[in-house]
């Protein structure tokens, strides 16, 4: 009898095994949402069009687009309501997304991304990975998803510095 629960717990474990497992390394291969990529040229979204200009943290300038290619209106059978794109020196740094309230989107999430984490201060759920986080808010009416890109954040918080340079060059 012990035999045979160990046989039947060997075989359960080996399929489990089996399936794919998806991580945080899925999130920074996709490095986006579907074909819009973090850290390329606004000129690459299709639909791409200029809603304003405005400073990032008061300090940095930078632009706000939007897109409502018919390319993106949807994740599989969830209508997807609007789709922003802010960019730095042309390179898209924050992709945020909003779609209708439905939880097969977070399911979806974990199921390629791996388990993600809670942040009680934000009510969000984030992943994380060397060069893109992903966080996740469930709204009243809607579910926003905001895309960030580290490499484009750094090369702000070095003009930053180099701004400072400049300024203490001056004295």
């Amino acid at each position: 009898m012990n035999l045979r629960i160990c046989f039947a717990l060997l075989l359960v474990s080996a399929n489990f095994s089996i399936l794919p497992a998806q991580d945080i390394a899925e999130l920074s291969r996709r490095n986006g949402f579907k074909d819009i990529k973090l850290a390329s040229p606004i000129d690459s979204v299709k639909g791409a069009i200029l809603r304003k200009e405005f400073m990032e943290q008061d300090e940095f300038p930078a632009r706000l687009f939007k897109t409502e290619d018919s390319a993106y209106k949807s994740i599989g059978e969830v209508s997807v309501r609007e789709i922003i794109m802010m960019t730095y020196k042309n390179l898209i740094y924050k992709i945020v997304i909003t779609t209708d309230k439905d939880p097969r989107v977070m399911q979806a999430l974990e199921k390629s991304f791996g388990k993600s984490t809670y942040v009680l201060r934000t009510t969000s759920y984030n992943w994380k990975g060397e060069n893109i986080s992903l966080t996740f808010r469930a709204r009243r009416n809607s579910i926003e998803l905001i895309y960030r890109s580290y490499p484009i954040i750094r090369m702000m918080l070095e003009d930053k510095g180099k701004k400072v340079d400049e300024i203490a060059e001056d004295f």
